[in-house]
Parts: structure tokens; C-alpha cells; sequence
């Protein structure tokens, strides 16, 4: 993966990273294997690797981050498997929901992640996610469900308090990552911080 990133921005001029991870992910290091990518990401030496600072954060908190506009929102990105987050008053908490248990014996992610898609026909999967997100923003006690991932292009008739994603969030909340934290002018990585009220946690 970081040699084609590094090929592919091989003309780029930037000054730090922001990783996105289908994973848990604390002090801006993965500290599981995801479970729809190959193994090898915890003990990877990424800022040697890129020769940039950088932040690591869990994907569907970036997403979260990049769409977030106020509130309590929960996000659930449905994809390959189910992302989920929370922010509120703007402090990004990542969850980890995917692989409670549902209805059958089976989980969140088997029901409304690709397999359950595949499986059950996109009618059948779109009553699956009107239903778990009406179960988890009632147990979130939020105010909006922010849905993103590649499949939520194709639910229809979303409830008011639900707002459709796009795929853009997580650039925009990976630039939001360094917004509280300037980096040095000459290159050696973040400068020092003033005391600002935090807009992240990974």
C-alpha cells in the first residue's frame, strides 16, 4: 500500500498524512488486523516509510469527521463490512459495532455489509438498514445518522434525521485532523499546540 501511495503522489508537494483504517486504532496506531484486508498493518513503520508526520484514525471516524456538522451524530458506513462512529460537541468517538449480534445468529455487518447485500437482494437490505439504524440512534441517543460507504448510494426514502453521505467526507476529515495541530514551518513535523478544544480523537 505505501508503495503505491508513494508512486501515486510521486509530483506532490504536502506536508503530512492522515491514514483512514478499517480498524481499531488508538494513539494514532492500528492495534488490530482489519478483517477484510490482508494482515501486516501493526507494526508497519508509516512516518519512516513516508517521511511525513502522521495521524491515524479509524475510516469510518473519518468519514464521521468530514460530514460532522454539529450535535450528536452517529455515523454507519456501509461497505465491504459496517463502519460506525459517533461525534458530539465535536469529539470523534469510533465504534466498533459491526460484529454485535443482529437477529439469526448473526451480526450488524453480516446483514447490512456486502455479504448481507449479496445475500438477502438490495430490498430485503434496505428495510435490514432502515431498521438498525432506527435501533442504534435510539441507543446513541442522537440527533443525526450520518450513512456513508459505497453501498449507501442505494437506499431510497431516508427518514428525515438520516443525511446521505458522500465519499469526500473522508478527505475532508482527513485535512480536519491537523486543523488543531500546526505544523512546524521548517519541515520537522508539528509545531508546538496552543490550547485548543480538540476536534479529534483516534
Amino acid at each position: 500500500m505505501t508503495k503505491d501511495v508513494l508512486a501515486a503522489t510521486a509530483g506532490w508537494t504536502y506536508d503530512c498524512v492522515s491514514i483512514g483504517y478499517p480498524g481499531p486504532v488508538v494513539h494514532h496506531r492500528p492495534i488490530a488486523e482489519p478483517h477484510n484486508l490482508g494482515p501486516g498493518w501493526i507494526d508497519f513503520p508509516y512516518e519512516k516509510a513516508f517521511g511525513r508526520p502522521l495521524r491515524f484514525i479509524n475510516d469510518a471516524a473519518m468519514q464521521a469527521l468530514g460530514g460532522y456538522k454539529g450535535g450528536r451524530m452517529l455515523f454507519l458506513g456501509t461497505g465491504t463490512g459496517l463502519g460506525s462512529a459517533m461525534i458530539f460537541d465535536d469529539i470523534v468517538i469510533p465504534l466498533e459495532l459491526a460484529h454485535l449480534p443482529y437477529k439469526k445468529g448473526l451480526t450488524y455487518e453480516q446483514y447490512i455489509g456486502l455479504v448481507g447485500l449479496e445475500r438477502r437482494g438490495v430490498r430485503r437490505w434496505r428495510k435490514s438498514v432502515l431498521d438498525i439504524i432506527s435501533r442504534l440512534k435510539a441507543a446513541m441517543v442522537c440527533d443525526t445518522v450520518l450513512l456513508g460507504g459505497g453501498n449507501a448510494k442505494m437506499m431510497k426514502s431516508l427518514p428525515n434525521h438520516v443525511i446521505l453521505g458522500a465519499n469526500t467526507n473522508a478527505i475532508d476529515g482527513g485535512i480536519k485532523l491537523w486543523q488543531d495541530t500546526p505544523l512546524d514551518p521548517s519541515g520537522n513535523g508539528p509545531a508546538q499546540q496552543r490550547s485548543t478544544k480538540p476536534t479529534s480523537k483516534a
